[in-house]
């Protein structure tokens, strides 16, 4: 069940459970849901040959390929930037720096893989029988991923509910950057799950921590658990029409001691204050209703008139180490991401910043945001480091892309300044896989649907070359100068289209504002 996020670390792991438990076969992999560190391990312990033999079973949720590809390439140049600091992975580990990510204790940066399921469930009750034993599944569809699911196993009573019931308060939005979860929904398939299960369980076990053992044990975990998602949820949205908008609701949120004394609800990966305002923000988005914060200047724009009306920089930088030595952490972080916004090359104001967020770091049990503001802390000293990090849109990930999200990445990355005014047509053939497909760019949008009559241009190819283009390790031009593909028709009309495209810069700036984009 869930492979880790590297080839390298699932196969030691696996190696350490053989070392004490014998060579025993793997005839079974589950993915309890869409993220990256419950499926990039896959081959590292199972071989695809075995997988498409039939030997081996891998079984994931309804939309599980179309939600790992979508978050890890999509959103992925800019999650995984973000991620960089959440996990602390720019960060020594050492009691300065990282002491874990409240979940586990890091990310690897190894070889992200992924094998496609042969089993997709898609209804709930849906069972699958592994080796003997009887899987029964239930979807958990919007909850901790967009794509999840719970099981039980009758003959061992033990039942998973994934990464919905952990030993830590989760995220209802995640600092990495991701799709906001329903709280509600979470909450109620905790719910269902005591209602299918809760008479029968005897252990209850998930990717991340450890087992709860004994009936009674499990279900007042789940118990917990559930009531914990759905307070932050209803006292929410209580609050909200109240009137009290997304930072104000935050900053009240309080748990009632029978959910808060119980250990297994405590912040060390989730947080109150960010879970109150991602529930906010479900339901409420990103606009609290005050019209003089509907139309901000940008932060560098904003940062210069706040420096100017606060006196200039060295008179800001005064008050900021009064305010620092008082301890008033949270405001003088407040005060001087303006100036730094306004003056990201003052070294002075980015120093006094990072001792603040050191601080700030240093005061938290939660495991992101001690990495977030240890990392932000760095960065404002050392600048912009390129070390080790996971890779999300790993080649795995790009073969198993629906060629479908393949054309809607493409979109993405088209630059709309450039397509502006442009109308062109292409159609696109894959013999190797037998499918045929238009892209049609108008309007500054590119979409795609079945061939057209009279395109600029017909390119064919195979999958496989498709692949490497999308991966960097060649380029379009390569692909026709090596016979792999082929074009015929306007080709200046190609090579128009193919410079509207945009790559994605991974370091860029995260403390201090980036540079206008490129035109």
């Amino acid at each position: 069940m869930d492979p880790l996020i590297s080839a390298e670390t699932a196969r030691v792991g696996l190696d350490l459970y053989r070392k004490h438990r014998g060579n025993k076969p793997v005839l079974g992999v589950i993915y309890t849901h869409s993220h990256i560190d419950h499926y990039g391990g896959v081959r590292g312990i199972v071989d695809e040959k075995d997988v498409k033999s039939g030997k081996v079973k891998v079984i994931a949720p309804e939309g599980f390929v179309e939600e790992a590809v979508s978050e890890n390439v999509f959103a992925g140049n800019h999650m995984s930037r973000r991620a960089s600091f959440m996990y602390g992975n720019l960060i020594p580990k050492d009691p300065k720096g990282s002491l874990g990510t409240g979940l586990g204790l890091g990310t690897s940066t190894g070889n992200v893989t992924l094998i496609a399921p042969t089993d997709v469930i898609s209804k709930n009750g849906q069972t699958v029988d592994v080796d003997g034993l009887t899987f029964e599944f239930m979807l958990a569809p919007g909850s901790e991923a967009p794509s999840e699911m719970h099981f039980y196993i009758p003959q061992l009573k033990a039942v998973s509910a994934a990464e919905n019931a952990n030993h830590t308060l989760h995220n209802l939005y995640t600092l990495r950057g991701a799709k906001v979860r329903n709280a509600r929904a979470w909450s109620s398939y905790l719910h269902d799950t005591i209602e299918r299960w809760g008479d029968r369980a005897e252990v209850l076990f998930g990717p991340h921590h450890w087992p709860t053992w004994g009936n009674r044990n499990v279900v007042n975990h789940l118990k917990k658990q559930r009531d914990l998602y759905k307070y932050l949820n209803d006292q929410t949205l209580r609050m909200a029409n109240h009137g009290y908008n997304m930072v104000e609701t935050a900053e009240m949120m309080e748990l009632p001691p029978e959910l808060a004394d119980y250990w297994a609800n405590r912040g060390y990966y989730g947080s109150v204050n960010h879970d109150t305002r991602a529930v906010w923000n479900y339901y409420l988005g990103f606009f609290d209703g005050n019209p003089a914060r509907l139309y901000p200047l940008p932060p560098a724009a904003a940062g210069k008139k706040f420096v100017e009306y606060m006196g200039g920089a060295d008179n800001v930088l005064k008050r900021a180490k009064r305010d620092y030595d008082a301890g008033n952490y949270r405001w003088v972080a407040q005060v001087l991401d303006q100036l730094v916004s306004a003056e990201p090359n003052n070294q002075v104001a980015r120093n006094l910043l990072a001792d603040t967020l050191e601080q700030l770091g240093y005061q938290q049990e939660n495991g992101p945001w001690r990495n977030f503001f240890l990392s932000g802390a760095k960065e404002l000293r050392e600048g912009v480091k390129k070390l080790p990090v996971p890779v999300t849109a790993s080649p795995d990930t790009i073969r198993n892309m629906p060629i479908e999200m393949f054309f809607d990445y493409q979109a993405i990355r088209l630059n709309g300044k450039k397509a502006a005014g442009k109308n062109l047509a292409f159609n696109i053939e894959l013999p190797d896989v037998d499918q045929r497909y238009s892209l049609v760019l108008e309007n500054g949008v590119l979409n795609y649907g079945k061939p057209v009559d009279k395109p600029d241009a017909t390119v064919t190819t195979n999958r496989a070359s498709l692949n490497d283009i999308m991966l960097g390790t060649a380029t379009m031009q390569d692909k026709i100068t090596d016979g792999s593909a082929k074009v015929s028709g306007d080709t200046d009309a190609l090579n128009t289209f193919l410079a509207m495209l945009d790559t994605f810069e991974f370091w860029w700036n995260l403390v201090t504002p980036n540079p206008p984009p490129k035109s």
